[in-house]
């Protein structure tokens, strides 16, 4: 029996295991709607803008280690989705990303509400098809899904004209793909990993850094039994965070620009460090050629280009994370570092004191997040100061439960993220810490949680007194009352004016059913923690 090419659509996306799909209606893409509606295992998250959409199916993936999938029309609806498109893109996030276009016969015309989004993604794309003949439409789904989960994971985005999701045929779903040219799986040599294993063994100093391949390959427990056997303190990056349980003897928590002095201190000492899935960026290495300048450097890494880089120490493991672990644990045997463990555990003894300003306090306020949940809810967090107050002082112990846009820095992304995280985890709470410019760019997603009666909860770490020195922060005057803004959405809003009520406050809008904004002013006197200078240029 002949079907329509959306129906054919979402048939393939059924096919790939696909239950949630968010997006936003417009004429490109008004049949593939049209066939949503009653689908019997689709479910459509109608979010209130476009970059909503993507950010939301990228808190999905990265939640749920599924692959997050978007739904937007042609022309204006396309080009909102470049922001998350480019963040998914630099975090390495498989999702595939579905856009209208208008009909074939009026390609290159410009025709109302076209645009080549094909050629604007190319640099921040995994792949990208323009299909424009229904026969093609099953392999170009069938190809972006292999290629966005496989491999070093992130974006594909599929064009689909409108004519094509009009036209009748019987086009069936494939059962495998044919990409000659694609390389997906990689797999280190016997030397390299031999040389690695040797390297490990007689490491007195040795540090092991979890970057978000380690989350991404599911190699979080290969990771823990490799440190826990030999003795090895880990520290991690932003998007590694949760690789490694914040409570754990041998953690070092956060490293690179902000992160913790324990951890500096252990990567300056290292005659070893050993980075598993860590791309190289300025905030972990701010100056490369001196980065653990006593370190022999052993990388493992999916993407050979992440290994290219110049350093005579270096030994270069490509492959999956979890594979590799697994294969040097099976070449070593258990070891002890008892002298290296004592230095480490006398750095952690040490913390950064509190300001002694009055008000409240953004570090405060997390340990107080932390004790309420003892560490077990989903965060996604803003870019820049929220993360990395989360980062430092939220005790995560499981992986894929810290979110945030680590590699492009994206504001906005935190609260549409969360959407997402909570759509894909409904027994699960969600949180999203943000402030308050960053919950205002995308805050019309509050009507998207309302409607799906989605709970997250959202901190915003609300400066209320701008810093002297910087006029143009947001003045108080400025500010909405975020409290009345929750209830003109349907949800639920608090302040926390009293820091004493802190947690009695915060525990009670956790506990609240349905959506809520939480509003927290924080003294803006601990802003910044001590960073790198590099890493502030």
């Amino acid at each position: 029996m002949n079907r329509s090419g959306a129906e054919i659509l979402l048939d393939c996306l059924a096919r790939e295991g696909v239950e949630l799909l968010f997006g936003y209606p417009g004429s490109a893409v008004i049949h593939i709607y049209d066939a949503l509606y009653g689908h019997p295992t689709i479910r459509n998250i109608l979010v209130r803008h476009e970059q909503g959409a993507i950010h939301a199916a990228d808190g999905y993936a990265r939640s749920t280690g599924k692959t997050g999938v978007c739904l937007a029309t042609s022309g204006p609806g396309a080009t909102n989705l470049i922001t998350g498109i480019a963040t998914a893109y630099q975090d390495s996030i498989p999702l595939v990303i579905i856009s209208g276009q208008v009909s074939s016969f009026l390609l290159g015309r410009d025709s109302f509400q076209e645009a080549d989004i094909r050629g604007m993604t190319l640099p921040i794309t995994k792949h990208n098809e323009l299909v424009t003949r229904l026969a093609d439409l099953p392999r170009a789904v069938k190809e972006a899904f292999y290629i966005a989960r496989t491999g070093r994971p992130g974006p594909v985005l599929i064009d689909l004209t409108k004519d094509v999701t009009q036209m009748q045929d019987q086009a069936e779903y494939p059962d495998a793909v044919h990409l000659p040219g694609y390389q997906a799986r990689l797999g280190p040599r016997p030397g390299p990993i031999n040389e690695a294993a040797a390297a490990i063994a007689a490491a007195r100093r040795p540090v092991l850094c979890a970057g978000g391949g380690v989350i991404s390959s599911g190699a979080a427990p290969a990771l823990r039994q490799l440190a826990e056997t030999l003795a090895i303190p880990v520290a991690a990056t932003l998007m590694g965070l949760t690789a490694f349980p914040a409570g754990h003897p041998l953690s070092l928590g956060l490293l690179g620009a902000n992160g913790t002095a324990a951890g500096r201190w252990a990567v300056n000492q290292a005659d070893l460090f050993i980075a598993v899935g860590v791309r190289s960026a300025d905030r972990v290495t701010p100056h490369p050629a001196v980065f653990a300048p006593q370190a022999r450097l052993i990388s493992i890494d999916i993407d050979p280009a992440e290994l290219e880089q110049n350093r005579s120490s270096r030994i270069s493991l490509a492959g999956d994370a979890k594979a590799v672990l697994s294969m040097l644990l099976e070449r070593l045997k258990p070891a002890g570092r008892p002298e290296w463990l004592a230095e480490i555990a006398a750095r952690k003894a040490t913390s950064v004191p509190l300001s002694s300003a009055a008000g409240l306090q953004p570090r405060a306020v997390m340990a107080a997040l932390g004790r309420i949940t003892g560490g077990g809810v989903f965060i996604c967090s803003e870019a820049e100061q929220p993360a990395i107050w989360t980062a430092r002082f939220y005790p995560f112990r499981e992986p894929r439960t810290f979110i945030a846009a680590g590699g492009l820095g994206t504001v906005g992304f935190a609260f549409p993220a969360a959407v997402g995280a909570q759509a894909g985890n409904p027994g699960r709470p969600v949180v999203a810490v943000v402030n308050a410019a960053g919950v205002q760019m995308c805050l019309q997603e509050l009507a998207t949680l309302v409607a799906n009666q989605l709970p997250v909860k959202a901190l915003i770490l609300n400066r209320r007194n701008p810093r002297p020195d910087r006029p143009q922060g947001l003045a108080p005057e400025s500010q909405p009352d975020f409290v009345k803004l929750a209830e003109a959405y349907g949800a639920k809003g608090f302040r926390i004016n009293i820091p004493e009520r802190l947690e009695e406050i915060l525990g009670e809008a956790l506990a609240a059913s349905g959506p809520a904004l939480v509003d927290c002013p924080v003294d803006w006197t601990e802003e910044d923690l001590p960073a790198l200078a590099a890493a502030q240029g």
